[in-house]
């Protein structure tokens, strides 16, 4: 009796842990149009449950989008005028801790950059869950989770609902990136200009 009992509760424990992984599954057969909010985040969960953070930088808010571009235009002009005019080991030190994201290619390249610093996607993972409700009111929806999370959206400009809980984030990123290379140009500026002094001033000897 008990081996049954056993037998029946690892049963029960396994079919939960597969619930996410199922309706996963089940979503990627009958996607709904991602010009809905329960598509969205079908290709969320999706992006999520394999892995690749970069799929769901389509599903992003547009502001959260421009914020990765933002981002990565200012850290790669910054790297361009340290490399040019910082003396080192100055030069190395900012060089190649905005190397990364200067680097990326385009905005969703940075954004799975941010993902995998930040673990986003372990997060989101643990709530997937199939869709309870959607509320709907102009541009933003709220959905609700079989779990009871709830994730936040708005129509994109193009019809597609994105997701708006990185936007915050992103948009900070990319103001401070900002603020950075002003201090960067400051910096470079007056590193230029003792340059062009000392190279310029007769031989004390």
């Amino acid at each position: 009796m008990r081996v049954r009992r056993s037998r029946f509760l690892l049963a029960l424990a396994a079919a939960a842990l597969a619930l996410p992984a199922g309706w996963v599954a089940w979503g990627a057969l009958t996607f709904p149009s991602d010009r809905t909010p329960e598509g969205a985040y079908a290709r969320v969960a999706k992006a999520v449950n394999t892995g690749h953070p970069e799929g769901l930088f389509p599903y992003l808010e547009t502001p959260a989008q421009h914020a990765c571009f933002t981002l990565r235009d200012y850290r790669r002009r910054s790297r361009e005028r340290v490399l040019a005019a910082y003396p080192e080991p100055e030069r190395s030190e900012r060089a190649g801790a905005w190397r990364a994201v200067a680097d990326a290619a385009d905005g969703q390249d940075v954004f799975a950059l941010l993902a995998a610093e930040q673990r986003w996607v372990e997060r989101l993972r643990r709530d997937l869950s199939g869709v309870r409700a959607v509320q709907i009111e102009g541009d933003r929806a709220t959905l609700e989770t079989v779990r009871g999370t709830r994730y936040a959206f708005r129509k994109r400009e193009n019809g597609i609902w994105g997701l708006t809980q990185f936007t915050a984030f992103l948009a900070a990123e990319a103001e401070k990136a900002a603020r950075d290379h002003a201090i960067v140009e400051k910096a470079a500026t007056d590193y230029e200009r003792a340059r062009a002094s000392a190279s310029g001033a007769p031989d004390g000897g």
